[in-house]
């Protein structure tokens, strides 16, 4: 089996002043094309620990992914670092100042002279180019081991594996067919509950169950080789069900997503009004390129509002004659009210469904959904006590999504949740 590894470099990195988010990247799209890593190193920006790991690190892998020290500053030692490993000198390629200078004038400016630093590279090593910066990528075999050196800016360096890189592998060597993993993201369980539920279930040969949780959701992941895709499918199935109502989405690409693809089938809009969640409904719909129309955000004075909250008789109104007429039965009826919102916001911005996240207090939370048949809100008590208020305001969200998306699907839209309990409900 080919053992493939990664080298993150970098004082930022191996100190935790930055995430690592190459690191997740790269193991996760080489997972995907079936050549998963085999173990992940970092080590800062000291020369004598650069070239010592290089040299370690092939004595072991086949393949030793680089990642950062490539740039202009005198802190970027990957090149010196390769070339002293290798027992080589740095010369400087031309054709890659070439390059450099051509990226500087498209822009309309004058490359600096410390840029020619990034042209300096070991001797005899194949260049790597680079189509969106000027840290030129380069790779070269020290001990019958290929290392690969890439920039650490994710864009430049994501273009360079997925374009470069990997097409080399494919040609130097014979990679498995990549596997099989089946993905799906549910809400409202536990991590715990879930795997007492599947830990007895028999599995395919070679075939994997995992669980990734990201408050506050939890995804389950059923990998295994592609000779058992037939009965992984299978299995997938027994999983599903048993999951029930609680999956919100299939695949990686967000409930959010999911749901804009079934609005714009149908030819819906929403429009939404937050309070605890504070822009963040708004921000996932419209990250998530959902249709949608517009929205309040309500701040502290939320209890100050005046005005009359009216459902009435009109064309794609709920049918009800409740009125609010004053804030005393405003705050004792808090569902009517965020109903009222949801409405209101839907019929100004000529949207078909209104969305309303209300206040967050005494543990309890009230989120309410307004479409062209019928208006549904509920309160429910938030039972975990240690959840920052960032994964509260996540929570909000995707409960509130959750009810969306059964709506769309005509399930029953008020679904059941471990930790959260509901108080009450109100349909009309």
């Amino acid at each position: 089996m080919l053992v493939i590894e990664m080298l993150s470099t970098g004082d930022e990195v191996l100190h935790g002043q930055i995430i690592d988010t190459n690191a997740a990247w790269l193991a996760d799209c080489f997972f995907q094309q079936g050549i998963p890593l085999s173990s992940r190193t970092t080590v800062g920006d000291s020369l004598d620990s650069l070239v010592r790991v290089l040299l370690e690190r092939s004595y072991h892998a086949d393949v030793l992914i680089i990642n950062g020290g490539l740039g202009p500053t005198s802190d970027d030692l990957s090149a010196l670092a390769a070339a002293t490993a290798a027992g080589v000198p740095l010369i400087e390629h031309q054709e890659w100042i070439t390059i450099m200078e051509d990226y500087f004038t498209s822009r309309g400016r004058t490359m600096a002279e410390s840029n020619r630093k990034q042209a300096m590279l070991p001797q005899h090593a194949e260049l790597i180019d680079n189509p969106v910066g000027t840290a030129c990528g380069f790779c070269l075999l020290i001990n019958d081991c290929w290392l690969f050196f890439t920039p650490g800016v994710p864009s430049e360096f994501k273009v360079m594996v997925t374009e470069q890189i990997i097409p080399r592998l494919r040609r130097r060597y014979i990679l498995p067919e990549p596997p099989v993993c089946l993905r799906l993201t549910c809400f409202g369980r536990s991590e715990s509950s879930l795997a007492q539920q599947f830990d007895s279930l028999t599995l395919p040969t070679d075939c994997v169950m995992g669980y990734r949780s990201s408050a506050p959701i939890i995804e389950l992941k059923l990998t295994g080789p592609a000779v058992q895709q037939q009965e992984m499918k299978k299995i997938w199935q027994k999983i599903k069900a048993e999951v029930g109502d609680n999956c919100v989405f299939e695949g990686t690409e967000g409930l959010a997503s999911v749901i804009g693809h079934m609005l714009i089938s149908q030819q819906l809009q929403v429009a939404v009004s937050e309070y605890f969640s504070q822009g963040l409904l708004s921000w996932t719909l419209k990250s998530a390129a959902v249709p949608f129309k517009g929205g309040e955000i309500i701040g502290e004075d939320i209890s100050d509002q005046d005005g009359v909250y009216n459902y009435s008789e009109q064309k794609g109104s709920i049918n009800s004659d409740v009125m609010i007429k004053d804030k005393k039965a405003c705050q004792e009826s808090q569902l009517l009210m965020l109903l009222a919102r949801a409405q209101n916001i839907a019929i100004n911005h000529h949207a078909s469904i209104g969305l309303a996240i209300g206040d967050y207090a005494h543990g309890c939370l009230s989120l309410a959904l307004y479409t062209p048949e019928k208006a549904y809100a509920q309160q429910v008590r938030y039972m975990p006590q240690n959840h920052s208020k960032k994964t509260q305001q996540d929570v909000s969200v995707m409960l509130l999504l959750d009810m969306l998306s059964r709506w769309l699907t005509q399930r029953e839209v008020f679904g059941n949740y471990e930790w959260l309990m509901r108080t009450e409900t109100l349909v009309v």
